[in-house]
Formats: C-alpha cells, sequence, structure tokens
C-alpha cells in the first residue's frame, strides 16, 4: 500500500471553509484507491491546512517523523494557497519524492467572495514557488479537476506508479552472476553511470555460485524443497531427474546469495557456459524469480534487467526480457517478440518445461533443459529499455505502450506477436539511436507513471513513444 503525505493549501485572502470540504473529499479519494495518508490533524492548524510559517514547519516535522513511510506528497488547493507555505513545507521536510499538485474547480454559481476558489490561479503560483525552489513536481492532467471525478483517480494512479519507481530505483541493489557472454556486446554498460544514479551492482563469478551448487548433497533439505516448488511451478513431464536435481541446487545457490547481498534482482549469465560446464539452462529459475517479483535477465544484461525493475516496480505484476526478434507478416505496426525463454509464467496462454532448442545443437540436449516455453496471452503490456550512453556520461531509455494480440505462430520458446503505433517509427529510433534488440515488458499499461518517474525525478534522458 503506497503512503502520500498531503499537503492542503490555504490562504487567508480565500474562503477558508473550503480547505475543510475539500481536505474531507481528497481523503475520500485516496481512501478508495486503498492510499495511506500522512497529514495535519484537522486541528493542529486551520482545517488541517497550511498556510502560515508555522504551518509549513509543523507540517515538514510531521513528515520528516515519516520519512521512512512517505512515498511521495500530494499538495491539493481547495482555494489559492499559500505557495511560500507549500514550497517551505517541502524544502524543510527534505523528502525527495514526487510531488503531486492538485487543484479544485470553481463553480460557476458559486464565484462570490464566499466560494470563490481561485485554484486555478493558485495553482501556476504554487509551480512557480517550487520551480524556484528546485524541487521537481507532477501535474494533473486537467489543470482543475474534482476528488471525485475519474480523471483524477487516474492521475493518483499514474502518480502512485511514478512514486513507486523512483522509491525502488532509490539505493537499487541488483546482481550479476557471470561475465558477460562473449558474443554478446550489446549487453555492454557502464556500472559506475548506474552507481552515480543510486544502483549498486553486486557481482558473482560463475565457478563460485556452480562450486556452491556441486556442494549440495542429493539429500539436503534445502534442495529438496527447491525442487519441490519447481515441479509445483512448471509441468515437467519428459524432463530427466538428474536436470530436475541440478536446477534445484542451483536455485538454493542464487537464492542465498541474493539473500545474503539483499539484493531486489539478478542477471545470469547464460550462453553457453552454464550448459557446458553444469549442464542445464536457469531459465526456469529465472522465471520464478520474476513471477515471484524478483526479477532476473538472462545474458548478463543489467541495464535490460532494469527495464524490468522499472516495469514491475510500476506495475505491480511480473516483468520480462524479450528480444525484438520478427516481423509478422506485412503489417508495420506488427512483430514478434521471443525469448528462449524465462519468461514468468504469468505471461503465458500456457507454458511447460522443455529444453534449449536453439543451443542444443552446440552443447547436447541432454545438457539444455530448463526453459520454460509457450505463447504469450493476449492483452495491453508497457515496454521499456533502459542503456548506459558512456560516450556522453548519461542513462537513457525508451518506453511505450502496445498490446500482445490474438496471433498465433508455429514456432518454439516464450513468444507473442505485438502491435504498436507507429511501430516502424520505434524501430528506426532505436536502430538510430544504438540501442540494444532486448526489450523488458509488463503486462500492464503505466508508461506515462514510467516517463514522468524517469525524466522528472531520476533525471534519464527519456523518449516516450506515443502515436
Amino acid at each position: 500500500m503506497p503512503t502520500l503525505g498531503l499537503i492542503v493549501g490555504n490562504r487567508g485572502f480565500f474562503p477558508a471553509h473550503l480547505c475543510q470540504a475539500g481536505r474531507r473529499d481528497i481523503l475520500i479519494a485516496l481512501e478508495k484507491e486503498g492510499i495511506k495518508v500522512i497529514a495535519l490533524p484537522e486541528e493542529a492548524t486551520k482545517f488541517g491546512a497550511v498556510e502560515s510559517l508555522a504551518d509549513a514547519q509543523k507540517c515538514a516535522d510531521l513528515f520528516k517523523a515519516h520519512r521512512e513511510e512517505i512515498d511521495g506528497v500530494l499538495v491539493t488547493l481547495p482555494n489559492f494557497g499559500d505557495e511560500r507555505a507549500i514550497a517551505n513545507t517541502l524544502r524543510w521536510a527534505g523528502l525527495k519524492v514526487p510531488v503531486l499538485i492538485h487543484a479544485f474547480n470553481d463553480e460557476g454559481g458559486k464565484m462570490t467572495i464566499r466560494d470563490r476558489r481561485d485554484s486555478f490561479c493558485g495553482k501556476m503560483s504554487a509551480c512557480n514557488n517550487l520551480r524556484q525552489y528546485g524541487i521537481p513536481y507532477s501535474l494533473t492532467k486537467l489543470h482543475t479537476v474534482e476528488p471525485s471525478n475519474p480523471e483524477f483517480v487516474a492521475d493518483l494512479r499514474r502518480f502512485v506508479a511514478t512514486c513507486n519507481v523512483v522509491r525502488k530505483l532509490k539505493n537499487a541493489r541488483i546482481g550479476a552472476i557471470g561475465a558477460r557472454p562473449a558474443a554478446f556486446n550489446t549487453v555492454r554498460y557502464s556500472e559506475k553511470l548506474l552507481e552515480a544514479s543510486g544502483i549498486t551492482v553486486e557481482t558473482l563469478d560463475l565457478s563460485e555460485v556452480l562450486g556452491w551448487a556441486r556442494r549440495m548433497a542429493d539429500e539436503d533439505r534445502a534442495v529438496n524443497e527447491k525442487l519441490v516448488q519447481i515441479t509445483d511451478y512448471t509441468n515437467v513431464n519428459g524432463i530427466p531427474k538428474t536436470s530436475l536435481l541440478k536446477m534445484a541446487k542451483l536455485g538454493v545457490a542464487i537464492d542465498r546469495w541474493v539473500k545474503d547481498l539483499n539484493l531486489s534482482a539478478t542477471a545470469i549469465q547464460c550462453w553457453t557456459a552454464l550448459e557446458e560446464f553444469y549442464g542445464v539452462v536457469p531459465c526456469t529459475l529465472m522465471s520464478m524469480m520474476s513471477n515471484n517479483m524478483l526479477p532476473s535477465a538472462c545474458e548478463t544484461d543489467i541495464v535490460g534487467l532494469l527495464g524490468m525493475y522499472i516495469l514491475q516496480a510500476a506495475s505491480g505484476k511480473p516483468a520480462a526480457l524479450l528480444d525484438w526478434n520478427n516481423n509478422f507478416g506485412g503489417d508495420p505496426n506488427k512483430g514478434v517478440v521471443f525469448h528462449c525463454s524465462n519468461l514468468p509464467k504469468a505471461f503465458f496462454v500456457e507454458q511447460r518445461m522443455d529444453y534449449q532448442e536453439i543451443i542444443a545443437g552446440t552443447v547436447g540436449k541432454e545438457n539444455t533443459y530448463g526453459t520454460i516455453v509457450g505463447r504469450i496471452s493476449p492483452g495491453p503490456f508497457t515496454y521499456c529499455r533502459v542503456s548506459t550512453d558512456d560516450v556522453n556520461g548519461r542513462v537513457c531509455s525508451y518506453l511505450g505502450e502496445g498490446r500482445f494480440t490474438e496471433d498465433k505462430l508455429d514456432t518454439f520458446g516464450g513468444y507473442g506477436v505485438i502491435e504498436l503505433p507507429e511501430f516502424q517509427k520505434l524501430l528506426h529510433f532505436i536502430c538510430r539511436n544504438g540501442y540494444e534488440h532486448h526489450v523488458a515488458a509488463t503486462k500492464a499499461a503505466v508508461a506515462d507513471g514510467i516517463a514522468e518517474a524517469l525524466t522528472t525525478y531520476v533525471g534519464w534522458q527519456t523518449y516516450h513513444h506515443k502515436p
């Protein structure tokens, strides 16, 4: 459940009684969305609003006392509001979280001195002061809107997604297991640029995790518990018991490392060391982690993993890493996405465990069991790619929305047909700017909230693809 700090703006020249009703209406809207609120009690100041220097200090102190809880701040203006008090509250609280500015509508029949709000104008003054103070902020789609309006509900949901992304990226800790596969220059990235954004990468040599797995006895309790988790997760008919046991041991080793280092996501080397020297693919384990909201990306694609992590934070649903892989017939706005695969099972119409057909011819079928295969179920999705532009010293990204279609294919791995508006324009953007062929996806429409998070608060160069 997200938690928002609430600032109710007031200004002495305007009807203060509007703050009482406005505060009540905004709290009702927040409660309906399941949002926890940290706000001044109604008796702490006039109607619990913030107007004076003393009010600002009280509200700032309250927010500081709940610093670890507050994901974002909603500023609501039932009347013009005191822009200085709002800016001071945010500066003194020092939360460094997203801020949403909301203003109430005036009513045509209530424009006398008793009921006129002037929130329309006050919102501009509040934004002007926040700009002067260097405090970033977000806006509602409509300049003024009632809390009961579905447009405002949509604003809240976008803002919560923005808050979740910003919170998750702060002090993020992700793990890289194994080196970049030699043939995959596309997954190069700058660890230092990520660190500058507050994202730490912990590395683990592949030989260490394989060494830990090899030391485990077949009778180990944790290994057998993991084996049960695997067989409960997917259909394993036809998969050799020895392969399942190897997967279980590798899964226990990875789980322990993740727990010991307090990691929230992992990227794992695959091609082809794991298959040659251990005898399974890690896809099922990665699928299970991603499905349990601990995203895991293949080919040690750390920045691809970040796209998954961001999408998961925004949607509250599992994310996957895919290839932009093929055209689909002659439709310029359709294409095929694919991976071998480690997609979370939440993505599929139906799925099962199989062997990895692409590399089986190189390392032997018996060494490639563990993929999760099937067709992606139809519905909306959001895609996101993060990359480090080492030449220009910045992190950049692109994102947008589309849908998985009902179209069927006769192929293997984890796959689906997608449809995107102006897909060819996006493909030109990807190629012109040297982005990777991997892209992360989640089965929800959350692009607006992510774009706001990455541009306004995280400060990454971001392209939001829209029709």
